[in-house]
């Protein structure tokens, strides 16, 4: 694995199965994974957020 992998947003929103649309009203609600916001607009998410956001929607065993 790459040190510290940053995705792109086409690859984060793949791998959540949401749209673009869906991702941004997560994100504006403060459900969306840790972002990284570059001068030119464009985001990233490192692969560590990512994995640790996919943990804390994993639901406890009843």
């Amino acid at each position: 694995m790459i040190k510290d992998e940053k995705l792109k947003l086409p690859s984060v929103l793949e791998e959540m199965d949401v749209s673009r649309s869906a991702f941004y009203r997560m994100r504006a609600r403060g459900k969306a994974p840790r972002c990284i916001k570059l001068p030119n607009g464009q985001i990233r998410v490192r692969r560590r957020d990512l994995d640790a956001w996919f943990e804390a929607c994993e639901e406890q065993a009843a």
